[in-house]
């Protein structure tokens, strides 16, 4: 309990330098499910040992408190974990997406500054032996396009909400797009996420198939209803159609494997008792599905949509 209540305080000072508008004592007692009388000594004791901790009045005259920057400097240190999944995360982001791995690269250099030359030589050679003794298996597939400048490009886009121009390989031809970005889905293709002037309506365009990017002088209004997740979400994959009820039953030999799948975020996964898992979600993309059953044989059996086989064959 006493080592609880010491890590609850560590972390409480980091939120509050970390808290650009700091945190009042209902947020306090929200985060650390405290009463408001431990909430509020909480805070004294943080103020006690950081007599920098400013007060301000927010919404309703509640008062927060944050630390200014810097505050922690001296007191902030970073484990030979931290370090190593930093590394592992800019090892994988290099074959899926090159320029997040250069900011990645940027923030572990930076880290290596703050950690000092004494904790970083007792650090760095155990991290090294971690990196050589950690690995991804990475399934096969197309790798993201390399050119920095379109990723820049169409990231400073979304950002300023402008307009933009795509020269994009389609199934027909090449032609000139003019859409609105709205942001990136990442996966075994990466796809730029942006609003079909001419279609009118929001469609994927596969990164890959880019060929050039001009930024234009105009900008579009962001629709403010637009949400990248709850879009993703009425599909199983990409491709965007009507949303069905889908229920997978999954045999005894696959259910444990199936149990560590995701199929989809709001999905529900249940052992029956005959050691079966079945799997229910909403969501469009049949063709998705089909691709994606296929991997598990005869191991599964859709139970719905109950015309499922029917439809199957049409496809």
């Amino acid at each position: 309990m006493v080592y609880q209540k010491t890590d609850d305080l560590l972390d409480l000072v980091t939120r509050l330098q970390t808290n650009e508008d700091g945190l009042s004592i209902q947020d306090i007692m929200s985060i650390y499910k405290v009463s408001k009388r431990t909430a509020i000594r909480m805070k004294d004791l943080v103020k006690a040992k950081f007599p920098q901790l400013k007060e301000v009045s927010g919404a309703h005259n509640l008062k927060h408190w944050y630390l200014p920057s810097g505050s922690l400097n001296q007191y902030v240190s970073f484990s030979l974990d931290e370090i190593v999944s930093l590394q592992n995360a800019i090892k994988l982001s290099k074959k899926k997406d090159p320029t997040a791995s250069d900011y990645l690269e940027s923030v572990l250099n930076k880290v290596k500054v703050l950690m000092g030359k004494s904790n970083l030589n007792r650090i760095e050679p155990d991290a090294e032996v971690l990196m050589e003794a950690e690995g991804y298996a990475l399934r096969p597939g197309p790798k993201m396009i390399s050119n920095k400048q379109f990723l820049s490009k169409l990231r400073n886009a979304i950002i300023a909400c402008k307009i933009i121009q795509i020269r994009y390989v389609g199934k027909k031809n090449k032609d000139w797009r003019t859409v609105y970005p709205y942001g990136f889905l990442y996966g075994n293709k990466h796809y730029l996420i942006a609003w079909h002037t001419k279609r009118n309506e929001m469609c994927y365009f596969d990164l890959n198939k880019i060929q050039d990017i001009e930024v234009t002088d105009k900008y579009f209004n962001r629709d403010p209803e637009f949400s990248l997740q709850k879009f993703c979400e009425n599909a199983f994959g990409v491709y965007q159609e009507e949303p069905f009820d889908v229920e997978w039953l999954f045999d005894k030999a696959v259910a444990h494997d199936a149990a560590h799948y995701l199929f989809h975020p709001k999905q529900e996964a249940t052992f029956n008792k005959d050691g079966t898992l079945t799997v229910k979600f909403r969501a469009g993309g049949a063709l998705e599905m089909d691709w994606h059953l296929y991997t598990w044989g005869d191991h599964v059996k859709v139970i719905k949509p109950k015309n499922w086989y029917t439809m199957e064959k049409k496809r």
